[in-house]
């Protein structure tokens, strides 16, 4: 039996080249919070999350004072009984949000530590059906000052010319002329066979604002609409659903199987878009899609390009990743070693132990706001 031995947290802020703004809201840097899980092997592995624009600490501290102490000295390998006790000590605290984070993170770091232990690459440790590598769409198209729309339909054609057969691009910040002008200048673009997702990221309010820019878009085939309503808005999801013949796709901020399981009995989504790193760890995505798929719904994780792609390709129902082309956005990749490579629109799988990359020491240490503890 391998025992843990040592939890490790710490948040790290990394800033936005540019100014990026989506739906409703503009973003200028972004917090990372950071965990290692060591076993009495020695074997160590990681866990990562965003922890939001501002107060990313709140992750971490989680991990440090609430969860900490539940990990220390239990079995490694016993995954559900420590997602379990994890949960059972933040039921006053949270069940959602940071503390799910928190969760979230230490989960994947004790999976990654496992499979690390055990010699194989993640994908292949959770039983993977896929084994070379797994489809993914480019995701970008977001607002910066100065964008027009041939310039967003030149980064969108240039995803499709690096292979990508789906581009996913942001929609919800302008008036309907002006998303009309993006959208038709993306389609022109990148032709009628390529996918274009749009992710509105909870732009509109009420159900006319939402049918409205719908009714403008739908002549341009896009294969979903992305967190059109706030999370919490379940009813107007539905309502939407039902009167679209475009899939509606949410979930990326949800955390814990009921609440997944509420989108689904009450047909609120088509497409989930479950986030391991904040829906629980690799323990509840696992419990999620499995779920989804007794509803006959697919999957296709959010964010996190270099997690997912271990759980889509173990996963049937998982049907793509999201992959970050550049670190302009995605800016955690600055803080890891390895970079997923990608062939005609698929990434390929990593072939080292665990996750397949490590944090990058330098790079921690310069964006770092707190040191390991």
């Amino acid at each position: 039996m391998t025992r843990i031995t040592d939890v490790r947290a710490r948040t790290v802020s990394v800033p936005l080249d540019h100014p990026t703004s989506f739906s409703n809201r503009q973003v200028f840097k972004r917090d990372y919070a950071l965990v290692e899980v060591e076993g009495d092997d020695g074997v160590v592995g990681i866990g990562f999350c965003y922890g939001g624009n501002n107060a990313g600490a709140l992750v971490s501290q989680a991990v440090r004072e609430l969860l900490r102490p539940v990990l220390l000295g239990a079995d490694a390998h016993a995954t559900e009984g420590v997602w379990q006790a994890m949960y059972q000590e933040s039921l006053l605290h949270g069940r959602s949000g940071s503390v799910m984070r928190a969760i979230s993170i230490l989960d994947t770091a004790l999976w990654d530590r496992n499979a690390r232990a055990a010699g194989l690459p993640l994908f292949k440790y959770l039983g993977a059906s896929d084994s070379e590598s797994v489809p993914a769409y480019a995701s970008g198209g977001y607002y910066l000052e100065g964008k027009t729309p041939a310039l967003l339909a030149e980064e969108m054609a240039g995803y499709v010319a690096q292979g990508f057969k789906a581009v996913k691009m942001k929609v919800g910040r302008d008036d309907l002329a002006g998303e009309e002008a993006r959208l038709a200048a993306v389609r022109e673009a990148v032709g009628p066979n390529v996918a274009v997702m749009l992710d509105a990221n909870n732009a509109w309010r009420d159900l006319p604002s939402a049918l409205a820019f719908m009714r403008m878009a739908e002549p341009y085939a896009p294969y979903w609409i992305e967190e059109p309503f706030s999370p919490d808005d379940i009813d107007n999801h539905r309502r939407l659903a039902e009167r679209t013949p475009v899939p509606v796709a949410t979930g990326e901020i949800e955390a814990g199987r009921w609440r997944f399981k509420e989108l689904l009995e009450q047909d609120a989504a088509m497409i989930l878009q479950t986030d391991a790193a904040v829906c629980g760890g690799i323990t509840e995505f696992r419990r999620i899609t499995a779920t989804a798929a007794s509803f006959g719904v697919d999957v296709y994780p959010h964010w996190f390009h270099d997690l997912h792609v271990h759980l889509v390709a173990s996963a049937p129902n998982a049907r793509m990743v999201e992959f970050f082309a550049d670190d302009q956005v995605l800016n955690f990749r600055r803080l890891v070693d390895t970079q997923l490579e990608f062939a005609d629109g698929n990434l390929l799988l990593p072939k080292t132990p665990g996750l397949g990359f490590n944090f990058c020491r330098d790079a921690l240490e310069r964006y770092a706001s707190e040191p390991w503890s």
